[in-house]
């Protein structure tokens, strides 16, 4: 027996991005879990003589450090009987409960330990997820973060992506280099980019944590979320830190006015081998406890690095949002993640933002790509520079506010230019380098790294420890831009400055905005159901929805105006149509715009080209072509019956303005068609002419092919149907229901009536 041969819809599926993906079997020994583990605790807390002593069913004896940190400095006294007591799945409907105040429940998270947090999420589905998200965030009004990177750590390309990415509305801009001692040359060049677009966005080095600090305090920079935690006692150790020293490095950049966010999340501890068998909800949970206990102002999390793995595994997506949900719920400002590409699919990735997008957060992404993905030197994004339009698009889709705004074409030539000319006159100021003109012409209209002329790695290394080297600051930065006549740059640079010896924005969740702190303080999320939290004030929800090309009826129908308006018409009325005699007579029925409000079909044939196809078609086919105006209906069955009734052999065909066709009979229902062409946009001339081929050739009794327009799985409704209704507006605006069809005569240039 021939054995069934492979079905090809496995190729083709085998074709499709998602199948670089890889996807994980549950395996909890080998760490692969996410909600529960069998080697994950059951939740417990005891305490005696006012100390925690034990955690999770782990007596005080064999705590480890983070432990030891947790029952110390997170675990509150006062919270601790009647949150352990509650039972998780009433605590996990409280999170949902619009009458809960967030309050209440931020003090009953304080007296919870790890395992009881993963105890309450576990009980919740995705969608209560994100509800209970979109309750417990901080600030209420939401915020994005961008970086912006580039292959070659090219000065002049990093200043002008950061002028894009802060003129597109990102509150934080953090950038990372390819060549680690390029560091300082990449803080100068965002931080004076920065400035030009806008002032009062956070920047961020990523670097070695002691540099990253040192590049802080020479003012380039205002916040730094690389400190990192682990799950895991062995994790922590394999990076040479404890508890302690993270809680101590993060004071240190509090202390100099620099906003600080830890950086967590899923499956890290999986990735460096030291998962202990447990669940990666579980190790991350005890993440956040550790750094609400340091009293950090936020985490960066939601799987981060980690992202990819966690959601190989069944249910991966899911948790990420409840360790989103978890940190929001301890009070912590929350990067939600959404930083790595975590999938091949682009279904997966605009799946993933989603409930993000509709719940808002303090950061929607931890670093959204504002560059093209090979330019992203943390690797690609979940949303990177390919993808902004598809990101505006989906805030329009939904009314939801992700933080960003569409931007003019012109005004980010503008901002490129600007930009980069300020980073050339701050090096040529502070004797740095020089920068050709046409390097700066290069820089400003590259989409990415590979389509620039600038500076090699090994002069940027030089100018990087130049400045380094020479101890300057952003202070010198400023005085550069001022004496170059870069005022509003010096200034919205020093703004940041000022901000740093306030530190306001040291406040949980602060971004600026207009040169003002806004944060959980003067702006907490107090959503409590529909009429309540965030909505988009009514000038931002006009800058949302303006994306670019917006269709209007004003451009449609300059699309359609005539070359010439003078022109005399080429279709003329020639009085009331009346029933033919002729039996080889096709009646082409237009519609009432047709050749006179509207000029073209969606597929761009000119009309005069579409009726010279169907009538050549019709002679081809032994027929006698026969042009009437049908005025009481735009419906295309309704023009071709109409036609049909009016024709000597009861055979027409119907067509609209914008190119839908049908070929009728007089004695059918109007519905029932013989041939139809719907697609038009991807119908051509020659299938018209075919078209009209064929109707005479039923007319003369035969049965020819039916004419087939091919269709390549376009979303033509998605292309074409805004157009398709202003045009069909037009169409019923010229219905007459009481005005008889006419008969008309086509002419084509000056010389009147050709037939």
């Amino acid at each position: 027996m021939t054995s069934p041969p492979r079905w090809r819809r496995f190729d083709e599926w085998d074709a499709r991005p998602l199948r670089h993906d890889q996807f994980a079997a549950e395996d909890p020994e080998a760490g692969f879990s996410t909600f529960h583990s069998p080697w994950d605790p059951a939740p417990s807390a005891r305490v005696e003589n006012g100390r925690v002593v034990e955690i999770d069913g782990k007596p005080e004896a064999d705590f480890d450090i983070l432990d030891a940190f947790i029952a110390a400095h997170h675990l509150d006294q006062d919270a601790i009987g009647e949150a352990m007591a509650m039972d998780s799945a009433q605590i996990a409907r409280m999170l949902v409960d619009i009458n809960v105040p967030r309050q209440k429940l931020e003090r009953l998270a304080r007296g919870m330990t790890p395992a009881k947090l993963v105890s309450v999420v576990a009980e919740m589905s995705s969608l209560e997820l994100t509800f209970a998200y979109s309750k417990m965030r901080q600030r209420q009004t939401p915020g994005n973060q961008a970086h912006v990177t580039n292959a070659k750590d090219d000065p002049l390309q990093l200043a002008a992506d950061s002028a894009v990415a802060v003129a597109l509305g990102f509150d934080e801009i953090e950038t990372t280099m390819r060549v680690a001692s390029n560091s300082w040359a990449n803080a100068m060049a965002c931080a004076v980019g920065a400035a030009v677009g806008r002032g009062g966005v956070l920047f961020q080095c990523s670097i070695e944590e002691a540099e990253e600090l040192r590049i802080g305090m020479a003012g380039f920079t205002s916040y730094a979320e690389t400190v990192s935690v682990y799950g895991t006692e062995a994790a922590f150790v394999d990076g040479d830190d404890t508890p302690w020293s993270k809680a101590f490095l993060t004071a240190a950049y509090a202390s100099r006015g620099i906003k600080a966010r830890c950086t967590s999340g899923a499956s890290a501890e999986l990735l460096m081998g030291f998962h202990e068998r447990r669940s990666v909800l579980y190790l991350e949970a005890r993440c956040l406890c550790l750094q609400r206990a340091m009293g950090v102002q936020g985490t960066q999390n939601g799987g981060i690095d980690g992202a990819p793995l966690t959601v190989s595994m069944a249910g991966g997506m899911r948790e990420l949002m409840a360790e989103n949900l978890i940190a929001v719920w301890l009070g912590l400002e929350c990067a939600s993640g959404n930083d790595t590409r975590v999938s091949e699919s682009e279904i997966r990735i605009g799946a993933k933002i989603t409930p993000f997008l509709m719940a808002g957060s303090d950061l929607l992404c931890s670093g959204f790509g504002s560059i093209r993905k090979y330019d992203n030197s943390f690797n690609p994004s979940l949303f990177n520079g390919e993808d902004i339009e598809d990101f505006l698009a989906l805030q329009r889709d939904f009314e939801a506010d992700g933080g960003l705004t569409p931007v003019e074409e012109g005004d980010m030539r503008e901002l490129r230019m600007r930009a980069v000319h300020a980073i050339a006159a701050v090096f040529e100021e502070l004797k740095l380098a020089g920068v050709p003109e046409s390097w700066m012409l290069s820089v400003a209209a590259a989409s990415g790294s590979l389509e620039t002329e600038t500076f090699s790695t090994r002069e940027i290394t030089r100018i990087s420890e130049a400045i380094r080297d020479r101890g300057l600051t952003a202070v010198d930065v400023v005085r550069a831009l001022q004496r170059r006549g870069f005022v509003r740059e010096a200034e919205n640079l020093l703004l940041m400055l000022r901000q740093r010896i306030s530190g306001d924005y040291l406040q949980t969740s602060a971004i600026l905005r207009e040169g003002r702190v806004i944060s959980a303080l003067n702006d907490p999320n107090d959503y409590r159901g529909p009429g309540s939290g965030y909505r988009m004030p009514d000038a931002r929800w006009e800058a949302v929805r303006g994306v670019r090309d917006l269709q209007t009826r004003e451009k449609v129908l300059e699309r359609e105006r005539r070359i010439d308006p003078t022109a005399a018409p080429w279709l003329t009325a020639m009085g009331d149509a009346r029933k033919g005699s002729d039996p080889r007579e096709v009646v082409i029925g237009l519609s009432p715009a047709f050749g006179n409000e509207l000029t073209q079909t969606t597929a761009g044939h000119d009309l005069i080209d579409v009726v010279l196809a169907l009538t050549d078609g019709v002679r081809e086919g032994g027929g006698v072509p026969r042009l009437i105006r049908i005025r009481h209906t735009a419906d295309t069955s309704f023009l071709g019956l109409t036609a049909a009734r009016l024709s000597g052999s009861g055979y027409a065909i119907g067509i609209q303005a914008k190119g839908t066709a049908v070929i009728h009979r007089a004695d059918r229902l109007p519905h029932m068609n013989i041939e139809l062409f719907s697609n038009a946009p991807v119908t051509t001339l020659e299938h018209y002419r075919a078209m009209g081929r064929n109707a005479a050739l039923y007319a003369n009794g035969d049965t020819p092919e039916p004419i087939l327009v091919p269709v390549d799985g376009q979303a033509l409704s998605a292309r074409y149907h805004v157009r398709v209704a202003m045009l069909y507006a037009i169409e019923t605006g010229l219905v007459a229901p009481d005005a008889p069809p006419l008969d008309l005569a086509m002419s084509i240039g000056q010389g009147g009536p050709s037939e």
